[in-house]
């Protein structure tokens, strides 16, 4: 029996859309013999619906879409598509997290998922009550064991910490399905595919089933899901596999026998190039946005950000802003203009000397006897930010941020300023990161498109004479390593120091300035994630905090 994994690019609350994306591919499988077609989860809704749950219309509308599909699909096919359904229970929340298996003609048959994450971007206990059941039917005499999701990553033998006490796979397996299926919705992290067939080959070979995992594509808010849908064989081998970051059909047959591999070199820096390009485009044809507008200062994350816009806009749709001061020197201002010229995007240029000239003079009366200080770098900050949302306003233009994960982290950057925007592209790429995928991108050979001067020069915000970022922070390979065992991996100032051996005061310095820096994330733009832990919706820190272990 041939078996079709949809990797669709799906849009939260856009029923109707996804009806169509999903009945335009199911006929497109039906053309090629498939008699199974399985869905990403909730693919009915988009995935994540959010508080859209806690809308009775909405959830409503989204069953008469189930009831829709069984009408339009065509016949002989059958569709396990992702959805919600109401928890008919009187204890509990109020709706589960569904799997509806659909043939035209019929009336559905629903399957429940078990283990609802509430972790990092997750808080699926706030909608969903859990399935305790085993997910089970039969199509054309083959048994399919139905998973959603998180059901499939608690059975990992080699992990000693389990999140859940309960494990739907070996009650499936239990009853001896043919295929184990599973409707994912997997936000991409650098790394991540690596670690997603690992585990799904570890379940493959253990209970000896083939196993097939279907994942949305696409970029819904600050979340990017990179696809990647594979099938393993009953051994754990890999022999099938979906491109990353764009739509696609994988047709398998239920034995898993044979399939197609799409190349995939899970580079670190063609991931989050490839992440970022899909986030960028979607968040503005999803959000109705055609062009984008940002700064260019001269420097390599200004540059990266601008080449990403380029890249999933095309350049006519990008405009970018040079807005020097009296500290820009020429070379910066070179530098952005031969960006601007390899990758053909548009530019205007507006001097700030004048600018900053009449708030010093406005601002005399009041700043009179007091020294200068980081407020006078912060207003030159905050007149570019003024221009660029004003070309924003007018050209009805997306101002996209340029601002780094090490800025981020550690509050260098100014609020109302350079974080003045709609969607901060590379806010998840440490400083270190943004070189390497610079340097990746002149490597490719399609020749220069960062300017080697903007990767060559110290980083510096030129806001005074002579200034450079490590005036202010540690090296960028030291910042960003202690930003990673805080961040992404949790550790305490000991456990750092112990861990790097780097100078204790300067470790100490960075998880102050991580803490205090906080009020600033609260009030930035959402940000495409990239790495495991992003400053976003995963992100729940304290602003008014006195623990600084």
């Amino acid at each position: 029996m041939k078996i079709a994994l949809l990797q669709l690019n799906l849009t939260v609350g856009d029923l109707d859309g996804n009806l169509k994306l999903i009945i335009d591919a199911v006929n497109k499988a039906a053309e090629r013999g498939v008699r199974l077609c399985i869905t990403s989860e909730l693919a009915i809704t988009g995935y994540p619906p959010r508080d859209l749950l806690l809308n009775a219309d909405f959830v409503a509308r989204c069953r008469d879409a189930v009831e829709e599909l069984s009408h339009r699909i065509p016949d002989g096919v059958a569709l396990l598509a992702g959805g919600v359904d109401l928890n008919h229970g009187n204890i509990g929340n109020p709706l589960r997290n569904a799997a509806w298996l659909i043939e035209r003609g019929e009336a559905p048959k629903v399957f429940y998922k078990w283990l609802l994450p509430t972790y990092d971007v997750f808080d699926e206990q706030r909608y969903f009550e859990p399935a305790r059941q085993v997910n089970i039917f039969e199509v054309s005499g083959v048994k399919v064991g139905v998973t959603i999701c998180e059901d499939v990553w608690n059975d990992r033998d080699g992990n000693s910490h389990k999140r859940y006490g309960s494990n739907p796979i070996p009650d499936i397996m239990a009853e001896h399905p043919d295929v184990l299926v599973n409707l994912s919705a997997s936000p991409f992290n650098i790394g991540k595919q690596v670690t997603r067939e690992k585990m799904l080959s570890d379940i493959s070979s253990k209970y000896e089933v083939p196993v097939l995992y279907a994942n949305q594509v696409g970029g819904n808010d600050d979340l990017v899901f990179d696809g990647r849908s594979c099938a393993f064989n009953a051994q754990g081998q890999l022999v099938a596999r979906g491109g990353g970051f764009k739509e696609d059909i994988v047709v398998v047959d239920s034995d898993c026998r044979n399939g197609t591999i799409e190349e995939d070199d899970f580079c670190e820096e063609s991931e989050a190039w490839n992440a970022m390009v899909l986030g960028l485009r979607d968040y503005l044809a999803k959000t109705g946005f055609k062009q984008v507008v940002l700064g260019l200062s001269g420097g390599i994350d200004s540059a990266l950000t601008a080449a990403v816009a380029a890249e999933a806009l095309g350049p006519e749709n990008v405009t970018g802003v040079l807005m020097p001061s009296p500290y820009s020197s020429k070379g910066s201002v070179d530098d952005s203009l031969d960006l601007v010229a390899n990758i053909g995007i548009n530019s205007t240029t507006i001097p700030i000397h004048n600018l900053m000239d009449q708030f010093e003079e406005a601002l005399a009366p009041t700043f009179k006897g007091l020294p200068a200080n980081v407020t006078e770098e912060n207003i030159q900050s905050r007149i570019r930010g003024n221009l660029v949302m004003a070309i924003s306003n007018k050209m009805g233009a997306l101002l996209v941020t340029t601002g780094n994960k090490s800025e981020l982290a550690v509050g260098y950057c100014t609020i109302y300023g350079d974080m003045a925007g709609g969607l901060a592209v590379i806010s998840d790429l440490y400083k270190t990161l943004v070189f390497r995928v610079c340097c990746w991108l002149n490597e490719r050979g399609r020749g220069e498109i960062i300017p080697v001067p903007i990767i060559e020069k110290p980083p510096s915000a030129e806001l005074r004479p002579d200034q450079k970022d490590e005036d202010s922070l540690p090296p960028y390979d030291i910042l960003d390593h202690i930003i990673e065992l805080r961040v992404e991996r949790h550790m305490a100032e000991s456990e750092i120091i112990a861990e790097t051996g780097y100078d204790p005061e300067v470790v100490r310095q960075v998880l102050r300035l991580i803490k205090i820096s906080e009020f600033k994330r609260k009030q930035a733009a959402p940000g495409l994630k990239i790495t495991s832990r992003a400053f976003g919706t995963g992100w729940r820190m304290p602003i008014a905090c006195r623990f600084t272990g």
